[in-house]
């Protein structure tokens, strides 16, 4: 429904997602007329000026006020609640700065999930991690045009009674950019779903797995030379940022990678995908051409295969033993040579409707063997976390939040299918060498050992599951409610950065590296690496794990004048 409140429109109903929460939308179009007004008084009272072309900025001027307004209006009723703001990125940062100044019965938190200077300075190529402390803010946010927006999200940081970020790396540059240490790291999660079988994931791997070799089958029609059974899947996926996101890293490294399988005379076949959209006219003629081809010879062995059954089934039924020289007729052959003429038509990319890679994304990841994202600049890391989730083997950094979060909370990463790259500490060229050494370990597992890490790999999830990771933000709006009502609430805080007590052990069975697996993994056989259905069973091992997850930090929340209460 929708009312109108001193002509401001407003929506209200349930978010349709899980645990359908209400929301409340404020469409700040409704209210453009007062946009000169607003942005006079911002500058009167914060001295921030919002140039008129910027629409993004201009829209989060309406946001902001009509934010702080509701909130205002919440806080006059009669008994009110405490009340916990949490605003996200500049964006919504200016409802925080008003509702500081207005002083209204409101706690506050901040969040950035990447400094908006940051993103800007390395899309520069700038050597950003070892100059942090040297940047002038001002003098680099003015030179990109973006002076307005840092002073919002500056603001922001500075007025809200808690300041967090997702990530210790993020934390570091929050500091220096945005002068303000985050009083809690809060990290993103996932809404994780658990199988009530261990190998019902791999399952689905092997399904997702066939459907991309359908697509090599087709993307290589005509020069299929190696062995489909012998190949590994490995992807890199997200914005179109070459270096940000570590492509050109990737690209380098698999360039070594290929030198090296071949002086080993590796019998790996390595296909890698490039999962970033960007701007095209057209899919490529001669890829569509190989998928039409594809299909076509599919349907048309299955026509054959019919034939052939048909045949083969009269033949049996008259107590004939069937003459396999006459199984093939000539209308048989005929159909086959028809086969190598092909219909092009236009396809969508990484969709379930596409005539390419018929495949939702996440069917896709599933079916990969490694995801690989050598990041330089990336605060979080969804796409690793969501190769964790789905039990996929990642390569990440240690200038990742993902990266730094899983070496705080796992003893051996790469034992577990997380291999973290060091880009902070190396230079281009080390780092390159190391990416190329965990590719090429990669190569030289066993089908058993990938099957075996993937298990491990999928144990991690309990890790990034908002039932675990939504203590963050618990503990950030208790600081919020301690520091906006101290009469009322009283938090002590204990280190709440740190993760102690919660770290996983190095594996006590196999470890992936070849040179030890043989004799270390239990049923060993020299036939296994043929034996697909043979499964792993870690239940021992993953009991263990379990143990070793407990609450990262303690802290302690109560009302004043009331029994202690743990949280």
């Amino acid at each position: 429904m929708n009312r109108y409140w001193f002509s401001i429109l407003v929506y209200f109903g349930r978010w349709l997602i899980e645990g359908s929460p209400y929301v409340v939308l404020i469409d700040v179009g409704f209210t453009a007329w007062s946009l000169d007004r607003w942005k006079s008084e911002l500058w009167e009272n914060f001295s921030i000026g919002v140039p008129w072309f910027d629409r993004e900025a201009n829209d989060a001027v309406l946001f902001g006020f009509l934010t702080a307004w509701l909130l205002g209006e919440v806080t006059q009723c009669d008994s009110p609640p405490h009340i916990v703001a949490h605003f996200h990125e500049w964006l919504a940062g200016l409802g925080l700065v008003l509702c500081r100044q207005r002083q209204l019965p409101v706690a506050t938190i901040f969040t950035t999930h990447a400094t908006l200077l940051g993103r800007y300075l390395c899309a520069g190529n700038v050597d950003f991690y070892n100059n942090l402390a040297e940047f002038n803010v001002d003098k680099e946010a003015g030179d990109r045009q973006i002076y307005h927006r840092y002073c919002l999200e500056r603001a922001a940081a500075r007025c809200a009674h808690v300041f967090t970020t997702v990530s210790k790396i993020t934390a570091i540059e929050a500091e220096h950019l945005l002068k303000r240490k985050p009083d809690v790291v809060t990290p993103n999660g996932l809404n994780v779903k658990k199988f009530s079988a261990m190998h019902e994931f791999q399952n689905l791997h092997a399904q997702s797995k066939a459907r991309i070799q359908e697509f090599i089958r087709g993307h290589f029609y005509g020069n299929l030379d190696f062995n489909l059974d012998k190949s590994v899947f490995f992807f890199i996926a997200g914005r179109y940022e070459f270096s940000n996101k570590g492509a050109d890293l990737f690209l380098e490294a698999l360039a070594r990678l290929n030198y090296l399988l071949r002086v080993n005379h590796s019998e790996v076949t390595v296909i890698a995908f490039f999962i970033m959209p960007a701007r095209t006219n057209n899919f490529n003629v001669e890829t569509l051409k190989g998928q039409a081809v594809r299909k076509q010879l599919w349907d048309t062995a299955q026509t054959v295969k019919e034939r052939f059954g048909k045949k083969l089934y009269e033949s049996l039924l008259i107590g004939q033993l069937p003459d396999v020289s006459k199984m093939l007729d000539k209308e048989d052959f005929t159909i086959i040579k028809r086969a190598i003429f092909q219909v092009i038509f236009h396809p969508e990319f990484l969709s379930s409707t596409s005539p390419l890679l018929p495949m939702d994304y996440e069917e896709f990841v599933r079916g990969c063997h490694l995801g690989v994202f050598p990041s330089y600049y990336e605060p979080w890391g969804y796409t690793p976390a969501e190769c964790t989730v789905m039990g996929i083997p990642s390569v990440s950094t240690n200038l990742s939040g993902f990266g730094c979060f899983m070496e705080e909370h796992i003893a051996d990463p790469s034992a577990y299918g997380i291999y973290i790259l060091d880009r902070r500490y190396r230079g281009v060229d080390e780092s390159c060498n190391q990416l190329t050494s965990f590719l090429f370990q990669f190569c030289q597992q066993s089908r058993r050992q990938r099957i075996i890490q993937r298990n491990r790999t999928e144990r991690l999830s309990d890790l990034l599951d908002w039932r675990y990771l939504g203590r963050y933000y618990i503990s950030a709006r208790h600081m919020a409610l301690a520091k906006a009502f101290p009469d009322t609430y009283c938090y002590e805080l204990q280190d709440p950065t740190s993760t102690q007590g919660f770290r996983y052990p190095r594996p006590a069975s196999v470890p992936p590296s070849p040179a030890h697996s043989l004799h270390s993994s239990p049923h060993h056989s020299e036939a296994e690496d043929d034996d697909e259905e043979e499964r792993y069973d870690e239940d021992l091992e993953a009991e263990k794990d379990r143990l070793n997850i407990r609450q990262p930090y303690s802290s302690t929340y109560r009302l004043q004048n009331s029994v202690p209460e743990k949280n």
